[in-house]
């Protein structure tokens, strides 16, 4: 079975297969929040201009959402559209906050052919904003990492 193959498996052996495929979003295109590119980087810090809408990655460790506990919701840090709770979260050891699940309706996927491999590139469903990558390494019950660059997001506590 493909890698791919595997992922929409075990995507829809945790219920999240049309979070991840369903709703195929380019993270190139149109979205329902849009600013010009002047107007993101007015709105955006350097470095989460640099991953929200250059497809940049962050230094792992560096976030301070990485130790994050409280109970609450993760927005995108482009458009504030909420895309994790933080029930979700989960420590898995590679220095960027992770996540077994999304909320729904909240992300897009896309592949990615960087760096010689296939991943699955996560972006913001409403602004396209660069988020991260989804793995197949994550715990129970979806079996899935959402690996995040911590600067794509906000934290809200509830």
């Amino acid at each position: 079975m493909t890698r791919r193959g595997l992922l929409v498996s075990t995507a829809l052996s945790g219920g999240v297969a049309m979070a991840l495929f369903g709703r195929k979003l380019q993270a190139e295109g149109e979205f329902e929040f849009q600013l010009s590119e002047a107007q993101w980087r007015e709105r955006l810090s350097a470095e989460a201009f640099y991953v929200l809408r250059e497809h940049g990655t962050e230094r792992a460790g560096t976030s301070p959402l990485n130790h994050e506990k409280r109970a609450g919701l993760f927005h995108c840090a482009g458009c504030d559209l909420p895309l994790f709770d933080a029930r979700t979260k989960y420590e898995s050891g590679t220095g960027w906050p992770s996540f077994y699940e999304p909320l729904p309706n909240a992300i897009g996927t896309k592949e990615d052919k960087s760096w010689f491999m296939t991943r699955v590139e996560v972006h913001c469903r409403r602004c396209g904003g660069h988020l991260g990558h989804v793995f197949e390494d994550g715990p129970k019950p979806t079996g899935l990492r959402y690996c995040m660059n911590g600067v794509s997001l906000t934290f809200k506590p509830s």
